[in-house]
């Protein structure tokens, strides 16, 4: 039996999808619904459906970015990535941009002909095995995707609360960031300061040749890594040269490193 997740933040479409998909595909078992995208990461990678569901504009993380933070956290011991089906209103241009990435998409409002069209599609796609390098395939186009966005302008300094007073940071003395849920750990070689600014909002706002996401939570100033020490899991882990600790870079990323 296949299993899927539906993330949708409005109930009644929720709930209309569920319905559709439950004439169209009776076998299909809905093991969760999620009403935004951060949920719709944590309750996929709990109960990892065979295929996700994902209306693109969600409270907290868009469904691309919900798709991008399974794809990296997905454990390498469960198998094929699910597979992603974008719900969405956005026009033919956008369309064609998420099915580079998608094994469907759907437009709202979801019409029960194009959902059988969608059905038969992903029952085709689950009858044939998908490689490792199928899935980071659809992870990196997933990353182009996201970084086609409009440029946000570049930071030179953060703004971090420190008592009553505000403390602006440059960006230069940034060793990484850390995401800290609805805050980011900046981290210096002496200091550690917190941001009120989601990791995901900020991190486009940095130089992108200077500063790499290693991490679905982690994003490091190159200049400040000292070496990249190969895994046998296929991650890597980073030693600074100002910080003791050590940061790993997931599996997906390690591509950056591509001199070991």
């Amino acid at each position: 039996m296949t299993t899927a997740l539906i993330a949708e933040d409005e109930p009644l479409l929720a709930d209309n999808l569920r319905a559709e998909l439950t004439t169209a595909w009776p076998a299909l078992r809905l093991v969760a619904q999620a009403g935004s995208g951060t949920a719709a990461v944590e309750l996929t990678l709990r109960h990892r459906p065979q295929v996700c569901f994902l209306d693109i504009r969600m409270p907290g993380l868009t469904g691309l970015e919900a798709a991008q933070a399974i794809a990296e956290d997905w454990p390498a011991d469960a198998g094929a990535l699910p597979l992603f089906v974008f719900v969405t209103a956005y026009d033919q241009y956008a369309l064609q941009a998420f099915d580079a990435a998608a094994a469907d998409y759907l437009l709202k409002p979801v019409t029960p002909e194009r959902l059988a069209q969608s059905v038969a599609r992903l029952q085709a796609r689950l009858a044939q095995p998908v490689s490792l390098a199928e899935g980071d395939a659809t992870l990196s186009t997933l990353r182009q995707l996201l970084s086609q966005a409009a440029p946000a302008p570049q930071l030179r300094h953060l703004q971090a609360a420190v008592g009553d007073a505000i403390e602006l940071v440059p960006v230069d003395d940034l060793v990484y960031l850390e995401a800290a849920d609805k805050y980011v750990r900046a981290v210096t070689a002496t200091r550690d300061y917190w941001v009120r600014v989601p990791l995901r909002e900020l991190a486009p706002q940095l130089d992108p040749t200077r500063f790499w996401q290693v991490h679905r939570a982690t994003v490091v100033n190159v200049d400040a890594v000292a070496r990249a020490l190969r895994q046998e899991n296929g991650t890597v882990l980073l030693e600074l040269r100002q910080r003791a600790e050590k940061l790993t870079v997931s599996r997906v990323h390690a591509c950056r490193f591509k001199a070991l």
